[in-house]
């Protein structure tokens, strides 16, 4: 490979013959987009090639998502992204994450779940009480008139999305088994439910979860977009949508407002500065001049901290000696995994802490990622043994709930774009004919007193999906727009990714491809605790490592076939300049259905 390559391909070592990529990386001079399924990436790409930029066609990938693979994502649910503007180096974060209700107390709330005083516990996630108002719509809009191109218009994005609500699409492998997985939720809900079900006069009730291949038409959610793109905000936070929403949330007991999501559609989408930590660890900085790179992450009330945290940790306990530089031999080996492991635990056990809304809770991002704490909460690591759980757990979720997709263009910007229900369908509530059911991140608050992320009036939850952004440290210059969904999953994906990119030196696809681990999955039980101290391996780990690291104490389960979920699905697009001209270079997790296309 030459000296302008994009990547450097691993050894022959035969460490890297039990995860050889399938998958070729995908290259392009103009624009990629990188999604789980395919025709959302089609739709992306359409707008695209009529001259939108990546945030444009990314809110097409978007809209096209919650119809092929609603299991995941949708209007009803919640968006981040970190936009690189090239004219301007600069790395823009957009929060587009709802609220709690103004009438949504935690007196009320305990009382409604029968918590007696002095008990602890958390929201059902399918409970009413976990909806959020839906701050997608909004973050969709904002993310247009901010970032986009100004070349085409919200009905021209969402176009793409409503043909396939009204003609129809035929519906991928995985997102069907999703749909077959939560077709009983969907039905018992709400009384809608029938609108995210396939017509079949033999199932019960007419209808039931559309198999793989077959066409599934959702005209009721092409009419909410329509309104969307005709009306912007007012179209889903006033009118019939909304109060759809209102009605079937009061319903079945819960206590979301008209004037809660009229307020979300003037005040709900914030532009905030991103967080970064520079990385030079592991010998980064020897592919960029010494200078390393830097990584962005969106701030809490998203957990994107945990990464940075765990990268600073590890960068602290190299230079201390604690832990050698790795060479790409020791890719997943024990001592590597081991690290990265212990690290997570640290970092989680602050954020289960910390992360809530900055704008009701004091929330210290700065402090945590500061060397002097980093280099302090490194002292916890021990090389030779597992540590015990830190007292707020290390938490991870049982399969991947959200939609992280990528798109650069051929003005050389990019955006890191993730939209999510939250678990599986959220709530499986739809409201009445608007085709789209609604989040439960209202799961994510405590139910504490004197938490953070206690729940109260108008908060935001602590959020699990979160976008990542790279830029070269010496000039800001964009290096990857990246990102693994799946709860819990997303930081530590964020963290192995990026390892196997810059110190393994995998290529995009490989990265993705790579075996993963996952510590402690599983939510916090009803006393905020997180109880399971298990390390998930992901088959293709050699057994001998498996061994090792039982025998430093870890609690150690190796996760096979359909259940590899948990590792989350991953994008990457990579940028290079050679000869004058950008090459972008992009891989798609093998764990969904989708791929990387070029433009």
């Amino acid at each position: 490979m030459g000296p302008n390559s994009a990547y450097i391909y691993p050894s022959s070592d035969p460490q890297f013959v039990t995860f050889p990529s399938r998958r070729s990386v995908v290259h392009s001079t103009k624009g990629i987009v990188s999604s789980t399924q395919p025709l959302a990436t089609q739709a992306g790409l359409e707008i695209l090639r009529k001259g939108g930029n990546a945030a444009d066609a990314a809110v097409a990938v978007a809209a096209g998502l919650n119809m092929t693979e609603p299991g995941s994502t949708g209007i009803g649910g919640d968006m981040f992204c970190l936009f690189y503007d090239a004219k301007t180096k600069k790395v823009h974060a957009l929060n587009g994450s709802g609220r709690s209700g103004s009438q949504v107390t935690l007196e009320t709330i305990r009382k409604d779940l029968g918590i007696a005083e002095g008990e602890s516990g958390r929201i059902p996630m399918d409970s009413v009480h976990a909806a959020t108002v839906p701050g997608a719509a909004a973050g969709w809009v904002d993310c247009v008139e901010k970032f986009g191109s100004g070349k085409v218009t919200l009905e021209e994005i969402l176009a793409p999305a409503i043909e396939l609500g009204e003609k129809g699409f035929p519906v991928s492998e995985l997102s069907s088994t999703f749909w077959v997985a939560y077709e009983e939720p969907i039905r018992t809900a709400s009384p809608n439910g029938s609108e995210l079900l396939k017509k079949d006069p033999k199932a019960p009730g007419g209808c039931r979860a559309p198999g793989p291949g077959e066409i599934m038409k959702n005209p009721t959610l092409a009419n909410t977009y329509r309104l969307l793109a005709k009306h912007g905000k007012k179209g889903f936070y006033e009118g019939d949508v909304a109060e759809a929403l209102i009605k079937v949330v009061s319903d079945l007991g819960g206590h979301l407002k008209l004037e809660d999501l009229k307020h979300h559609a003037d005040f709900g989408t914030e532009e905030v500065d991103a967080i970064s930590l520079k990385f030079s660890g592991q010998g980064v900085g020897d592919d960029h001049e010494g200078e390393g790179i830097e990584v962005w992450e969106h701030p809490p009330n998203g957990q994107g901290i945990v990464a940075l945290m765990a990268l600073g940790i590890l960068q602290n306990l190299e230079k201390t000696g604690k832990i050698s530089k790795w060479s790409e031999k020791e890719h997943n080996s024990a001592a590597h995994l081991h690290a990265v492991i212990e690290t997570l635990r640290i970092a989680f056990a602050d954020a289960n802490w910390w992360v809530a809304d900055p704008n009701v809770s004091k929330v210290p991002s700065a402090e945590l990622i500061s060397q002097p704490y980093l280099a302090e909460r490194a002292k916890l690591f021990d090389p030779s043994k597992a540590s015990p759980i830190p007292s707020h757990g290390s938490p991870a979720h049982s399969h991947s709930d959200t939609v992280y997709f990528c798109v650069s263009d051929a003005y050389g910007n990019a955006i890191s774009f993730i939209n999510s229900n939250f678990g599986g369908f959220g709530t499986a509530i739809v409201p009445k004919g608007c085709g789209f059911t609604l989040q439960n991140r209202g799961a994510g608050f405590s139910l504490t007193a004197g938490h953070p992320n206690v729940l109260e009036p108008r908060k935001r939850p602590y959020h699990t999906i979160i976008p990542a952004l790279i830029t070269n440290a010496k000039d800001q210059s964009l290096h990857s727009v990246y990102g693994v969904m799946g709860g819990f999953m997303q930081p530590q994906g964020h963290v192995q990714v990026l390892l196997n990119q810059l110190v393994f030196k995998l290529h995009p696809q490989a990265a993705l491809d790579a075996p993963r681990v996952c510590i402690g999955a599983g939510m916090p039980d009803r006393d905020g605790r997180m109880t399971d101290r298990s390390v998930y391996l992901e088959e293709g780990i050699k057994e001998s490592v498996v061994e090792e690291l039982k025998g430093l104490g870890h609690d150690v389960k190796v996760v096979k076939g359909y259940q590899r979920g948990l590792f989350g699905r991953g994008q990457i697009i990579r940028l290079h300049v050679e000869d004058g001209v950008r090459v972008w270079s992009a891989g798609s997790d093998p764990r969904g259905d989708g791929a990387a296309v070029p433009q």
